[in-house]
């Protein structure tokens, strides 16, 4: 038994030591990115890609959260859910547009959003699955294009269902309040 004891010791002592000196090392190893603090909205990440690895943004920022945004009903007497909001496009379309008018409201514009989780629900026209080409199509006619550059941070989520059984996507966004100070 103090056999046992003093072996069950030893290992933790030893785990222990190890934990720490993994720690250690860690602590040394150099931040990828400066720790300099930014002055403006920064995205960065893969440039061939759509959307961006993530933002940075300057304190003292003032955000804009929407809550999920749902589709709008293009035809209350549709007998079908393509009916009544759409394909998963359609709905996205209608979605990106509601966030739209929200920030316009604010003073704010699609430019100014940063992020977006959207949550897609299988479409049983599809084979019950996920329309992820079509929410991708909605986002491409708001965002990195010609008139808005900005490719946002972004997650996409499949879920079981949404409030609605006919909605297809909601999204969340987030937009940042622009610092009118000319940083140079």
């Amino acid at each position: 038994m103090y056999k046992k004891l003093k072996t069950i010791l030893a290992v933790g002592v030893l785990s222990s030591v190890i934990g720490a000196s993994a720690y250690a090392d860690e602590s040394q190893t150099p931040n990828k990115y400066a720790a300099e603090p930014v002055h403006e909205v920064e995205f960065y990440g893969n440039p061939s890609s759509t959307i961006s690895g993530g933002v940075s943004v300057p304190g003292g920022s003032s955000y804009l959260y929407t809550s999920g945004t749902t589709p709008p009903v293009l035809n209350k007497d549709g007998t079908t859910v393509y009916e009544r909001y759409g394909d998963t496009k359609t709905q996205a379309k209608g979605v990106l547009k509601n966030i739209e008018n929200q920030l316009k409201e604010k003073g704010l514009t699609m430019n100014d959003v940063i992020y977006l989780r959207a949550y897609l629900v299988a479409d049983p026209n599809k084979e019950n699955k996920f329309d992820f080409k079509g929410w991708n199509e909605a986002y491409a006619e708001y965002f990195n294009n010609e008139s808005n550059p900005v490719k946002t941070a972004r997650s996409t989520v499949g879920v079981a269902g949404l409030v609605s059984e006919d909605w297809l996507i909601e999204v969340e966004a987030v937009a940042v309040y622009p610092n009118k100070h000319n940083q140079n």
